[in-house]
């Protein structure tokens, strides 16, 4: 029997919520399945443990995390702790170190949920985003002279390397062979920003040529949100830099119905590190500890752990348990237009795997 180890990290907010009920689930799952074991641990790294410590996880965290064959992350952020810390200190310090450089969030719409664009269905809006995850916009370089000052200067530099550029659209061009459609669409914005974002470009002109099988377009960033709103069914595999796909796969889930359905996999592709699975919505600390919050997203997010992993067959056994949930149409939580709350969410799932009927 196979057996996996996983390393949780509910971090902050409604993150030790859906992560609960997200290793509920796996745990279910896995009985059921008979041939993976998960050997789970949690760490209480986040917020709490920043204010208790002047950290966000301790300065061996890393090398904690490196035994794991994945991670489990909920959320990062916290009113109480400024975002940029919060966000540094623990999310982007495991994403950078460990080579996560493959962000990717898919987005479709599941059945029995109405997203806003009309006559727009499931199987009508099927994408996935490819975010470039370790540099770009986010690179880190940067800072702040004369603080205090009228003539302070704060500067964040975005960094873009060939080897970085070029790895993350091979993973996406690799990606978009993979699917039926056979459609890539490399988003930039290299009319403005004239040296990284052009050199973006030429990295991906020099390779295309490499998948003559595709069908490849390019659009600038702000023409893609109103193509991703007006011909959603155009629309493939995306990929883009760390902040442009950061924007654009929020408006995606958005588009999906909620921004509490969206999974993402941060994959470190040559399986140096360990990868790490979250769902993208965030701490919303507005609805902490009142049980409402959606775990669909951190269902799916395992179902993309499962698959990195190699076990196709439960990850699929649990995508079909999350599609026919949503399907019924009475088990919704209230982002959703319901009034089911997470625990109601996670059982009907379960009852779903021990194969009785809800």
């Amino acid at each position: 029997m196979k057996s996996y180890a996983i390393a949780a990290i509910p971090g902050d907010g409604i993150g030790a919520e859906v992560i609960q009920a997200g290793m509920n689930v796996l745990k279910t799952l896995a009985a059921r399945d008979g041939n993976f074991q998960l050997h789970i641990e949690t760490f209480d790294w986040g917020s709490e443990y920043y204010l208790a410590n002047d950290c966000m996880m301790p300065a061996d965290g890393l090398e904690k995390l490196k035994k794991f064959d994945a991670i489990y992350f909920g959320s990062a952020g916290d009113p109480r702790v400024q975002d940029h810390i919060s966000l540094w200190g623990l999310r982007l310090a495991i994403c950078q170190p460990l080579e996560q450089y493959a962000n990717v969030r898919p987005a479709r719409l599941l059945p029995g949920i109405e997203g806003p664009l009309k006559n727009i269905g499931p199987g009508d809006l099927d994408w996935v985003i490819v975010r470039e995850n370790t540099e770009g916009e986010y690179a880190g370089a940067g800072g702040r002279i004369h603080q205090g000052f009228g003539h302070e200067i704060g500067l964040d530099v975005a960094i873009f390397t060939r080897e970085g550029t070029e790895r993350i659209q091979r993973f996406a061009l690799e990606l978009a062979r993979s699917r039926p459609a056979k459609k890539l669409t490399l988003v930039t914005k290299s009319n403005a920003q004239r040296h990284g974002m052009v050199m973006w470009d030429d990295t991906f002109a020099a390779i295309r040529e490499d998948y003559p099988d595709l069908t490849i377009d390019k659009m600038l960033v702000d023409a893609m949100t109103t193509r991703m709103v007006l011909d959603p069914t155009s629309i493939d595999v995306v990929v883009a830099t760390n902040l442009h796909a950061d924007i654009l796969s929020d408006l995606a889930a958005a588009l999906t119905g909620s921004i509490g359905i969206a999974p993402t996999a941060n994959l470190n592709p040559e399986r140096q590190f360990p990868s790490m699975f979250e769902p993208i919505h965030g701490s919303a600390f507005d609805i902490m500890g009142k049980g409402v919050a959606n775990p669909i997203g951190a269902f799916w997010s395992a179902v993309l752990m499962l698959e990195h992993l190699g076990e196709k067959i439960a990850a699929t056994i649990l995508m079909e348990a999350i599609e026919r949930v949503t399907s019924y149409g009475n088990i919704m939580p209230a982002d959703l237009g319901g009034s089911a709350t997470t625990r109601e969410i996670t059982d009907a799932m379960i009852r779903l795997l021990e194969g009785h009927n809800i």
